[in-house]
């Protein structure tokens, strides 16, 4: 596999990762299978998260004996140095390891104070210096906060939503993390399953020598794919350009991309498919979302209170109750033409 360095952390990683967050949903064998499977393929960079409830004990079962000769990353979601370091402490023994060789803050809703003792920060540099960590990063949602991270210097690197249908000012923060050495690890490759053509984002992305992007895989089949376009990189010729141009312009405008944050819902109304349902009707095949179960669940959206919770939590701006809104009045259309 071909490989590449992540800044300045001088880890030398393969340019295809494995993003741990979907292991969660299947059991621990099936994800040992996929982990294996994907170390086996020369996969060396696996990344999870303490919120991913068991994604990261999966990595722990399937790759323990490998330890050495892989790169793992964590985020840890925390306000403060002792959470920081409990949840740290958990994650470790999950991983069945003693260190991680990337720990992140976890979508901060600001930047700590690095100055600050009790800081989550602070619990960044407590780890590093006891060896609990070899590097440091931070990842992020909002452009302004990950631009803010990366000129502070304070971090090693920069995990940031970047596809081929990514807007510009987005796409300038892989040059600047070029400038400050910082490494660029690309999630939501796919946009959260909108861009349902992975050899487009492959390609574009493929394009940024110092990007790393972390594919979200759940099923065998995803992994194979994404092997396959490891294997032999698509050409991002004009015909690639056409297909990302017609997914920018069917996606253009605000839409969820499904990164959960705004979870959970008082009313259990499944936001980050409800919130996307016009767009998941056009570009999947839809019989799966006219069954009873999905009648029902779209049917939650009716009963939103508008409690604003996850307009507040959306990393992006979104309106989400009117979208949800938007969705359920596109949602009951479909169902009638049908």
């Amino acid at each position: 596999m071909e490989q590449t360095t992540l800044g300045r952390t001088g880890l030398t990683v393969g340019r295809t990762g494995f993003g741990a967050l979907p292991i969660q949903r299947v059991s621990f064998d099936e994800a040992k299978a996929l982990l294996r499977r994907a170390y086996e393929a020369g996969v060396t960079f696996f990344d999870t998260a303490r919120r991913y409830s068991d994604s990261e004990e999966k990595i722990g079962y399937a790759l323990a004996d490998v330890r050495d000769e892989i790169v793992i990353a964590t985020k840890i979601p925390a306000d403060n140095r002792r959470k920081f370091m409990t949840l740290l402490e958990t994650s470790l023994a999950n991983l069945k390891t003693d260190h991680v060789d990337l720990l992140q803050l976890h979508w901060p809703p600001e930047l700590p104070d690095p100055d600050d003792p009790e800081s989550a920060y602070a619990g960044l540099l407590e780890a590093k210096e006891k060896g609990l960590t070899r590097f440091v990063g931070i990842t992020h949602h909002a452009r302004a906060l990950a631009k803010e991270a990366v000129e502070s210097g304070l971090y090693d690197t920069l995990q940031f939503p970047l596809s081929s249908i990514s807007a510009e000012p987005d796409l300038e923060l892989i040059d600047l993390c070029r400038q400050k050495d910082v490494g660029v690890i690309a999630m939501k490759a796919l946009s959260g399953g909108l861009i349902t053509d992975a050899a487009t984002s492959f390609a574009f992305l493929r394009q940024y020598d110092n990007v790393v992007p972390i594919w979200g895989v759940q099923r065998p089949e995803e992994l194979e794919q994404i092997l396959a376009l490891e294997a032999k990189p698509p050409a991002l010729d004009d015909a690639m350009w056409q297909r990302i141009e017609t997914d920018r312009s069917e996606l253009a405008g605000d839409f969820c991309r499904a990164c959960g944050y705004c979870l959970p819902c008082p009313e259990d109304i499944p936001i980050p498919m409800a919130a996307r349902m016009g767009l998941l009707l056009r570009r999947m095949p839809y019989e799966q979302f006219l069954t009873e179960e999905w009648q029902e669940k779209m049917n939650r959206v009716a009963q939103c209170t508008d409690c604003g919770q996850c307009r507040e939590r959306c990393p992006y701006g979104l309106d989400t109750p009117r979208l949800l809104a938007k969705m359920l009045e596109d949602y009951r259309e479909f169902l009638a033409a049908q």
